[in-house]
């Protein structure tokens, strides 16, 4: 074969070269017969970011400041006689600083405050106000300081067999055994049972009405309270098994009834006697 020469031969040459690169190139760019699999991205999954709702039974800020300033205005017509004009009390009434919403909805709930008689008991009666304006008026009291809320009671979570136990220990003393109430002292009485609502109850047993005392956190559990509500909501119609419920008055109806019949039998047998030939 005769050898090009000259300018054809280097044309020749860089054609060569330029096709030889190209294939290279292609050789290169073109698509992998075998792929390989894509490397394993590790994710870390986390949790969905909280979000946060207001319940329909707490007010937003905005309205709970609302509910305040109204409860502050119906305060200052109906409440100031007695506990001042800032609620720290006077010679006719106790401060509200620091009692707490459960104390407010309490009393006012109860129909025991306003009071006839400052310094007397106070006893239960129809309310004054209506469910709004109470809880208007609870708001700006719990508003003053810090002091046990409204409890959250759940008696068909309690234990009946342990509120019994509670009761009989703690209560039954002042309430009596069938929560009936009585007598402690002049112009002093515990309050029969029978009107109270769940909600009521717990909340005494948290404030400590008039001459009750007070059992907190560190004497009874929120398990513990819903016993004893439990138990006193039973008081309201026991199993009476093995005679009549005698009004459920307890042992004072028993010893009333059997003086009563001990007495006639008595009188019967005495004239039985002294009618004999």
């Amino acid at each position: 074969m005769t050898p090009i020469r000259g300018p054809v031969a280097w044309v020749a040459v860089v054609a060569a070269l330029g096709l030889g690169s190209s294939g290279a190139g292609a050789a290169q760019t073109g698509p992998d017969p075998t792929p390989s699999p894509p490397p394993a991205v590790t994710t870390t999954s986390s949790p969905p970011p909280a979000v946060t709702t207001t319940s329909s039974t707490t007010p937003p800020v905005g309205a709970a400041a609302a509910e305040i300033d109204a409860g502050r205005s119906l305060f200052e017509v109906a409440c100031t006689t007695c506990h001042g004009a800032e609620a720290r009390g006077t010679d006719r009434g106790p401060s509200l600083v620091g009692v707490g919403a459960a104390s407010a909805d309490f009393y006012l709930s109860t129909g025991r405050m306003p009071l006839d008689r400052p310094r007397s008991q106070a006893e239960r009666k129809r309310p004054a106000y209506s469910p709004s304006e109470i809880a208007l008026l609870t708001a700006y009291v719990a508003s003053l300081g810090p002091g046990p809320p409204i409890p959250d009671v759940d008696p068909g979570g309690g234990d009946l067999t342990l509120g019994y136990t509670l009761y009989a220990d703690n209560c039954a003393s002042c309430h009596s055994s069938a929560g009936a109430g009585g007598a402690l002292g002049h112009a002093v009485y515990a309050p029969p049972l029978n009107r109270a609502t769940p909600r009521e109850v717990a909340e005494a047993i948290r404030i400590g009405p008039g001459a009750m005392p007070l059992f907190g956190d560190d004497t009874f559990d929120d398990h513990e309270v819903d016993s004893i509500v439990r138990y006193v909501v039973y008081l309201r119609d026991p199993r009476d098994e093995g005679g009549l419920d005698l009004g459920h008055l307890g042992p004072l109806s028993e010893g009333l009834v059997a003086w009563a019949v001990g007495l006639l039998g008595v009188l019967l047998a005495a004239r039985w006697i002294g009618t004999r030939d």
